[in-house]
C-alpha cells in the first residue's frame, strides 16, 4: 500500500478544517446530554429548576469540567452528581462546560437590598476586625472569577450561602484551602450577606 505524504501546510489546513466540525459535534453531543439528564435539575439553558441547584448559565467551562471531574473522582460529594458524572468522558465534561458558558445570565436584583449592602462591603473590602479578606481579591470586583475560579455574579444566593457553610464545616474539600481559611473567619451573617450581594450582580 502506497503512503501519501501530507505537507505541513496541508496538515495544518486539514486541522483547521476539521476543528470547527469537531467543535460542532461536541456541542451537539453536549446538548443531547443536557436534554437527556442535566435539564432536570439545571434547566436546558443553565437556569436551574430550584435555587438549591447552581445556576450554570455563564459559568466558566473549565470550572464546570473540573467540578464534574471532582464529582466523578469522589473528591466532591454528591450522590446525584456522582452518578451523572460517572458516565461522562473528560471531553464531554468540557463540552458541557462550553455549552453552559455560552448561555446568557439574566440580571436579577438582590431580594434583600440591606443585606446585599453588607455583602457588598465584605465582598469588596473584607472585614479587618475579624480578618476576613475581600472576596474580590480572588473573584474580581465584578464577581466573574476566572477559568479556575467560579463566576459568582448572578448565582443563586441560597446556593452560594450553602457552599460557604460546607466550606466552613469542611464538608466541601475539593477546592483550594484558601476557601477554608477565609470562611472559617466569616460569621453566618457575613456568609448570607455576601451570597445575597453576588446574586444581584
Amino acid at each position: 500500500m502506497r503512503r501519501v505524504k501530507i505537507s505541513h501546510v496541508a496538515a495544518v489546513a486539514l486541522g483547521l478544517a476539521i476543528g470547527p466540525v469537531w467543535a460542532q459535534v461536541d456541542q451537539v453531543r453536549a446538548e443531547k446530554i443536557v436534554n437527556g439528564s442535566c435539564f432536570l435539575c439545571h434547566g436546558s439553558d443553565g437556569e436551574s429548576s430550584s435555587e438549591i441547584f447552581p445556576r450554570l448559565a455563564g459559568q466558566h467551562s473549565q470550572y464546570i469540567a473540573k467540578q464534574l471531574e471532582n464529582f466523578k473522582a469522589g473528591n466532591r460529594k454528591s450522590t446525584a452528581m456522582a452518578d451523572m458524572s460517572a458516565r461522562l468522558t473528560s471531553d464531554e465534561m468540557l463540552a458541557l462546560g462550553q455549552y453552559f458558558e455560552k448561555k446568557a445570565v439574566p440580571p436579577e436584583p438582590a431580594k434583600d437590598a440591606e443585606l446585599a449592602a453588607v455583602g457588598r462591603y465584605i465582598f469588596n473590602v473584607g472585614n479587618k476586625f475579624s480578618g476576613v479578606p475581600a472576596c474580590a481579591s480572588c473573584h474580581g470586583k465584578d464577581g466573574l472569577g476566572t477559568a479556575s475560579l467560579p463566576r459568582l455574579a448572578g448565582q443563586y444566593a441560597s446556593y452560594v450561602e450553602t457552599q460557604l457553610k460546607l466550606f466552613h464545616q469542611r464538608e466541601r474539600t475539593n477546592d483550594n484551602a484558601v476557601m477554608h481559611a477565609v470562611v472559617s473567619k466569616m460569621s453566618p451573617l457575613e456568609m448570607a450577606a455576601v451570597a445575597e450581594y453576588v446574586s444581584g450582580k
